[in-house]
């Protein structure tokens, strides 16, 4: 009886783990006002514009830092260049950078759909 018990909670926990999305996971609008969706790649966040002149363009990808920060690379589509990147959560909200050298940063903020 136990074992059929814990057996049963073991496919409940499987079944209901891959529902429990990362906050970050989702569309969001651009600050551009076009659209991206952000979705799980293995162990990082993927990053696709769904939407604008740059639809269906991969633009970042993204690990989870803790605390609903991000990092990872960020490629900035009008011109193709990958800088490093970083996003921070809050909310609905999610403030995307991208800096070069660490010095020369621009930053946007998405707002979740």
């Amino acid at each position: 009886m136990l074992r059929k018990l814990i057996a049963t909670g073991a496919l409940i926990a499987a079944m209901t783990a891959p529902a429990l999305a990362d906050p970050i996971e989702g569309a969001w609008k651009t600050q551009a006002g076009d659209n991206a969706m952000i979705s799980s790649c293995g162990s990082s966040f993927c990053i696709k514009l769904t939407s604008g002149e740059y639809s269906g363009k991969s633009i970042g990808k993204m690990k989870a830092d803790g605390n609903g920060k991000y990092v990872g690379s960020i490629t900035k589509p009008s011109n193709g260049k990958t800088y490093s990147g970083s996003g921070t959560l809050s909310g609905g909200k999610l403030k995307m950078t991208g800096c070069v050298l660490k010095v020369f940063c621009e930053s946007q903020t998405w707002n979740k759909l």
